[in-house]
Order: structure tokens, then C-alpha cells, then sequence
């Protein structure tokens, strides 16, 4: 019988970390993202869930004679938030899921 007491322990245990789990990840989805180019060309905006929902595009930046600027700034802007969301995402569910298999 003693280790049932273990078990169900174990189990409010592994549902107090699932709550505190969707709790982090309920606010990382909340938190708004910013990814810039060079010089501020280019900014984008994301959610935590990746989704986009701004983007300003400096007049300067767009160059009739030169479209692959502009898309190498949108580029740069955007791989610069799918960083931050990534570090983020680590920061705050990584320890939930250390150690185990993927």
C-alpha cells in the first residue's frame, strides 16, 4: 500500500507541472514578438504562436532598381523573430521537457 502514497503523489505532482506548463506557454503565445533588419529597414511583428501581425517597411528601404534588397531585409527581419520566439520558447518550456524523449 505504501506505494500507491508514492504514486498518486507522483501524479499530483506531474498535473501541478502541466498546469504551470500551459500557464508559460498560454503566456508565451500572449507575448508579442519584434524582428528587425539592418538599420531598422525592415520590422515585423509575431505572437508567440509564430503568427505574423505587422510588419513596417521603411520607405528607403524599397528600391525599384533593387528588389532583392527589400526581400533580403524581410528575411533578416523575420529569421530575427523566429529566433527570439525560439530562445523564448526554451527559456520557458525547457525545463518542462529536459530529459525527456523526443
Amino acid at each position: 500500500m505504501r506505494g500507491m502514497g508514492n504514486m498518486q503523489g507522483m501524479m499530483r505532482q506531474m498535473q501541478k507541472m502541466q498546469k504551470e506548463m500551459q500557464a508559460a506557454q498560454k503566456e508565451l503565445y500572449a507575448t508579442e514578438f519584434e524582428g528587425k533588419s539592418a538599420s531598422d529597414m525592415v520590422i515585423v511583428k509575431f505572437t508567440g504562436e509564430k503568427v505574423m501581425k505587422d510588419i513596417q517597411i521603411k520607405p528607403e528601404a524599397i528600391d525599384p532598381d533593387d528588389p532583392d534588397m527589400l526581400q533580403d531585409l524581410v528575411l533578416e527581419a523575420v529569421n530575427h523573430a523566429m529566433s527570439e520566439i525560439d530562445k523564448q520558447t526554451q527559456d520557458k518550456l525547457g525545463k518542462y521537457t529536459r530529459g525527456l524523449p523526443m
